[in-house]
């Protein structure tokens, strides 16, 4: 297990963050709502639903609106969503991955070809990017909730695979809080992240995301990448978004230069 710093300045353009928070809420409740639609309303009972409320809190997600949403779903109210994935390439042969749920597939489908499309990349079959990655746990907690020491030993007794950790910024417009990450296999994610929170309490965030197995370093790629990003983001039916894209400080700094 590897103990290193991961922060780069990824925060490509000021203002990002505040436009994706905008939409953040909404995604969270479908999120609630599905969960406790599929499971039942009790978290206790409902994994899925107790990931998706603790990272709605880790959001800052007021406490009516998560109750909202919960009992939305455990009414069976609103619409049938369904998860689905898509995967695609930006240039370089740069690969995506999005995750989406949605009440309409042939919508969802075609705004996500038009995203790819229109900023030069291209959306793939089932499988042509999957390959590539890893589905793994990943548990978020701030820095401030133990050093790096105690986080890495606390990490193994858990069960996790790998632990990263951010640096610590002073910087007052940094939009991006620096944390701890702890990895851990797909199957392991629920047991290790209540280990970790009879420890340190609620995560920042818990989640099964796509890992690359390898990044492409290529800082001249950087802005057409996060166009796609930035475009697939911005749909009102996409959840997650990942890529093979290394965005070192070097590519970071091609992204404010535009």
């Amino acid at each position: 297990m590897a103990g290193h710093s991961k922060w780069a300045n990824i925060q490509h353009r000021k203002g990002r963050q505040d436009k994706l928070r905008s939409k953040l809420f909404s995604k969270l409740a479908k999120d609630i709502a599905v969960a406790a639609k599929m499971g039942g309303p009790d978290p206790d009972m409902n994994p899925r639903l107790r990931l998706a409320i603790n990272n709605a809190k880790g959001q800052s997600m007021p406490k009516d609106n998560i109750q909202r949403a919960v009992d939305k779903g455990a009414g069976g109210e609103g619409a049938d969503y369904e998860e689905l994935r898509y995967e695609g390439f930006g240039p370089g042969g740069i690969g995506f991955i999005i995750e989406a749920s949605t009440d309409n597939t042939n919508r969802t489908a075609m705004e996500v070809r038009t995203a790819f499309s229109k900023n030069g990349g291209n959306l793939g079959e089932t499988g042509s990017v999957a390959y590539m990655f890893d589905q793994i746990g990943k548990i978020e907690y701030p820095l401030d909730i133990a050093d790096e020491d105690r986080v890495m030993e606390v990490a193994i007794e858990a069960g996790a695979d790998d632990v990263e950790h951010d640096e610590a910024s002073d910087d007052q417009w940094d939009e991006y809080e620096p944390v701890h990450t702890i990895y851990t296999q797909r199957d392991d994610l629920g047991e290790v992240a209540s280990n970790l929170e009879a420890k340190f309490g609620e995560a920042k965030s818990v989640n099964l995301v796509w890992k690359a197995q390898n990044d492409i370093d290529n800082p001249d790629l950087a802005a057409q990448v996060m166009r796609i990003n930035d475009a697939l983001e911005d749909l009102d039916d996409v959840s997650s978004v990942f890529h093979n894209f290394d965005m070192t400080d070097e590519a970071a700094a091609t992204l404010e230069e535009d």
